[in-house]
């Protein structure tokens, strides 16, 4: 069987470009007589960048609280919100300010607008039915790839599992790169979010479910990370806009991921950890798996300074070791991806747990 691959429709990037924000969505208030749903990080409530926003009288603005990942109750606590404002009214666009969590919620919540169900119905691949309404994405933080992929991460604390809505309908229809959005992030979280690139396309090319043109789009993206990661300045001007566009091919590329994503959503589900720091956690333990990315990682981190907190899983419970073990080695697509359909006899529950009590 051969997939039907589907990309972003539109992009502009370049320094500046949000001031071309009202341009695109005048376009589509004349399409769509309705109002605009702006989804932006809680981060820039009463910060400069409202101001900067066309948000006209008629339109609604969610905060979206990013302290927590995007879980099946919160997606449909905003849905709900935006329904009843929109009370049966077609917004003429979704528009997303932030990082992952907020592109997530903005692109799970446009599937929920024209699907029947909670957030939990559709988590998994190709569920979603109907198509969302049209989406823009303006990161402000560059690497989870996000504003490209066809996924909206979700965690579901009922079942201890973190899983997409993973559709073509999920995808953004426009996207705005500007990397002086992406100035003022503190510099450990620029780190731990951009490296999310690198992490999901090297294991995308090690893993078995391949094709050329994911594997063109990972590898360039991850040059582009070490351009950045190795350099002098992560965060020079030259280099935020080379990690957005890494971000960008690197969301292009994001297909199956390896063992990195697994543990790293262990401990998003158990000890509510962000991805990306669980990203760099979950690496940290698993030099026998990747042993040159590994390397790489570690290079990075001490070019740019970075200290990753130790000590993370140390004095957790049974029950919490359980949980850690349980939520990883449930995905089983990603593990068979780097590790075979027998990734289980290498991935005991034994050994899981001790690379966790490694961290």
């Amino acid at each position: 069987m051969f997939r039907n691959a589907k990309n972003v429709g539109y992009y502009m990037i370049g320094s500046g470009s949000l001031a071309q924000l009202g341009d695109l969505i005048g376009a589509r208030r004349a399409a769509v007589n309705g109002p605009a749903v702006f989804f932006i990080d809680h981060f820039f409530e009463g910060k400069d960048l409202i101001a900067k926003l066309p948000v006209e009288s008629k339109d609604m603005v969610v905060y979206v609280d990013t302290t927590n990942e995007p879980t099946t109750d919160s997606i449909d606590g905003y849905t709900d919100k935006v329904k009843a404002f929109l009370n049966g009214v077609a917004p003429c666009a979704l528009l997303a300010f932030g990082g992952g969590c907020v592109l997530d919620t903005c692109k799970c919540v446009g599937n929920l607008l024209n699907n029947p169900g909670k957030a939990e119905n559709y988590q998994g691949w190709e569920l979603v039915k109907n198509p969302a309404p049209y989406k823009i994405a303006v990161p402000t933080l560059s690497g989870t790839g996000s504003e490209t992929s066809r996924t909206g991460i979700i965690c579901n604390e009922e079942k201890n599992i973190k899983l997409g809505m993973n559709s073509d309908y999920t995808m953004f229809e426009q996207v705005l790169l500007d990397p002086d959005l992406t100035a003022s992030v503190p510099r450990n979280q620029y780190f731990y979010t951009g490296i999310d690139t690198y992490m999901h396309c090297f294991e995308s090319i090690t893993g078995s479910y391949r094709n050329v043109v994911v594997d063109s789009l990972a590898e360039k993206a991850i040059d582009l990370s070490k351009q950045v990661y190795l350099s002098s300045d992560m965060m020079s001007d030259e280099n935020r806009e080379k990690l957005m566009i890494a971000s960008f091919l690197g969301g292009m590329a994001a297909g199956f991921v390896g063992v990195v994503h697994p543990l790293s959503a262990g401990l998003s589900m158990v000890l509510h950890m962000h991805h990306g720091i669980a990203n760099c956690h979950a690496l940290t333990v698993l030099e026998d798996i990747y042993p040159n990315e590994y390397k790489d990682f570690m290079s990075m981190m001490e070019r740019q300074g970075i200290d990753l907190p130790k000590g993370i899983c140390q004095g957790l419970t049974d029950a919490q070791y359980d949980a850690l073990y349980g939520a990883s080695i449930v995905h089983e697509k990603p593990l068979s991806n780097r590790l075979g359909p027998d990734f289980k006899k290498i991935l005991t529950k034994e050994n899981v747990i001790e690379r966790f009590k490694r961290m």
